[in-house]
Parts: structure tokens; sequence; C-alpha cells
């Protein structure tokens, strides 16, 4: 059975204007079939845990410390020769953008089999069958045509594909899947959502779905993550995250959830910036756009406390278990009027 530990991981980025701590002591274990939803908004640091956890930070402009275990294989740190190992054959990524990830003067056959050429002593004539095959898994019409053309010659949501295909064509047993249905339109992200359980469910592997789209989480995820300030804010099974979530910042997610028999009204909005992470603001990073403010919260970091709810929720906040409580309770009233009224 796979798994994968993850404890304490920090990463900082050197700059000419000095240290940016993009990860600050993220830890969260995944276990073979699970899938793991992280989200939060664009800098929190979603991304740059799972490239570090991948060993594809640059090691002359970053520090990383912490620990991951694959199956309790230390794999922080380790040689490139066993990286490349790990990546493709234990653990595939899916990448933001398709279109930059994919080589523009190489055929997507090409590339398939490169994958595959790279982590399996087999013949080029092997590598193609297995390249269309997976192309027939994810779902490319054609495959055997398909499979001579470009990434310009498909559309986004055919690209996507690709990137899917390529992560899984060495069968591994994690995937991490990077927005992957970004920029595309509401009926192909269903499509995509839709193979990746398909995949998950044929292959046995677990998933980690990096996404800002708490719908997308409650759609496929287990277990969820909420980042904010290069720091795990909440950590909860998914179920307890939307039934009592614990954290402001969490709540204001919900909050800004599109709901489809709304009235046509503006979106409930966090108010404010993300804080910068080369000149983050002490004690909690939300304290500044948080409509809870206490004196504390400006000048101590709430520890990662166990709710209530079980010992598998877990989040950052200084406010009482009694305000929260009666906090969240106030504003999931409103979010129900508001939706029986539309």
């Amino acid at each position: 059975m796979s798994s994968l530990s993850v404890k304490d991981l920090t990463t900082t980025f050197r700059t000419d204007d000095g240290l940016v701590k993009a990860v600050s002591g993220v830890s969260f274990d995944l276990d073979e079939g699970r899938t793991l939803g992280v989200v939060g908004e664009s800098g929190s640091g979603k991304s740059v845990t799972f490239l570090t956890v991948m060993g594809l930070v640059d090691p002359r402009q970053s520090q990383v410390s912490g620990s991951v275990l694959l199956d309790g294989e230390e794999i922080l740190g380790a040689s490139p020769s066993r990286l490349r190992e790990v990546r493709g054959r234990r653990i595939g990524m899916i990448f933001q953008d398709p279109m930059t990830s994919l080589n523009p003067v190489k055929s997507i056959g090409w590339q398939l089999e490169e994958a595959v050429l790279i982590h399996a002593d087999v013949t080029r004539k092997e590598a193609h069958r297995r390249a269309v095959e997976i192309l027939k898994q994810v779902e490319i019409p054609r495959a055997e045509q398909r499979i001579g053309d470009y990434p310009h010659q498909f559309s986004g949501g055919m690209r996507q594909r690709v990137m899917i295909a390529m992560a899984l064509i060495n069968n591994p047993d994690i995937l991490i899947a990077d927005e992957p249905t970004t920029a595309l339109d509401v009926t192909t992200q269903a499509q995509i959502l839709r193979l990746m359980t398909r995949l998950q469910e044929e292959f046995k592997m677990a998933i980690v779905m990096i996404t800002h789209d708490l719908g997308v989480v409650a759609e496929l995820a287990d277990d969820v993550i909420v980042m904010y300030g290069g720091k795990v804010v909440e950590q909860a099974n998914v179920q307890d995250l939307f039934v009592k979530p614990e954290m402001p910042y969490t709540w204001g997610l919900l909050g800004s959830l599109p709901r489809l028999n709304s009235s046509g009204g503006r979106l409930e909005q966090i108010p404010g910036q993300p804080p910068s992470l080369l000149n983050p603001p002490s004690g909690c990073p939300f304290h500044p756009r948080c409509e809870f403010v206490m004196n504390v919260c400006r000048q101590e970091l709430p520890p990662l406390e166990t709710s209530v709810q079980g010992a598998d929720h877990h989040f950052r906040c200084h406010l009482d278990d009694e305000s929260r409580t009666r906090i969240w309770e106030r504003k999931r009233a409103a979010l129900a009027t508001e939706e029986t009224a539309a």
C-alpha cells in the first residue's frame, strides 16, 4: 500500500529583495486510493509545496527543510538520479498549463514514448503501443491517428487529456494535479473531472488536487488542506470542512462559492489582498483581512489546534470554540436564507 508522508516542509527562495518563505511547516499524509484537495488563493504556497515534494525547485535559489517519505523512504534531498526514478514512475504530475508543458516541436506520440523509454527497458515499438493505449484510456478519439499530431493541433481540453496521459503512462502510485481544469470551459471541466475519477478507480492511485475551486474539492476530495500565506490554516476530511469549518479564511472561501439558485447578486468576497511572502504580517497571516481580528492575532501565530469535531480536523485561530461556533452558525444561516430567497 503506497503512502506519502510530508512533515514540517519549508521552502524558502533567495531573491534580490530578500528571502521569500513560500512554504512554511506544511505537514500531511496521503494514502493509496485517497484524494487530497489543496485549496487557497494564488500565492498561498499550494503549487510550491508539491514542486518541492517532486524535487523540482532549483537548489541554487532555494532552501528546503523537513521530511518527505514515500513508502517510508526519505526522498527530500535525494540524488537527481533517484528523483528522476520517482518522478513519472512513482509520482506523476499534471502541470497548470499544458501548452507550456508540452514541447511544441515534438509530436504527442514522441513525447509520450519518451516518458516510457526513460523509465522502462522497452523498444520504441512497445513504447508506441503503450502511448496509443493511454491516449485511448484518456478518451482521445482516433488515438492511432492523433498520436502523430502536435500540441497546437489539439483543443485545450484535449491537451489537458494528453497531460493526464503523460502523467499516467508509467502507472504511478500518486498523481498530483495542479489546477487541471483552469482555463477550460465548464463542460470540459466536468469531463476532465469525471475522467480523473474513473482513472483513479482503474489505476488504484492516490490523487492530490491543487485548486482554488472548492466546488471541485467538494466533488472529488476525501480530505482537504486549506493554505494561506504559505501555511496550512485548516485541515479536515471534506465533510467536516463543509459542515463545520473552523477558520475565518475558510469561511470566506465558502462564502464566495457561486450557487446555482443565487439571484444573480454579487458574490461575497474576502476584502484585501493575500500577504506578501517577502514581508509577511506578524502573528496570524490572515489577520489583516479578518473581520474578527483581536490583538493576539497581530502578535502570535495560532498553533494548529485539534477541532472538537474530531482528531483529524485541525485549524489555526485564536477565537474560542464558542465564538467560532456562533459565528459560523450565523454565517451558515445567512447563506441558507440567501439560497431560499433566490
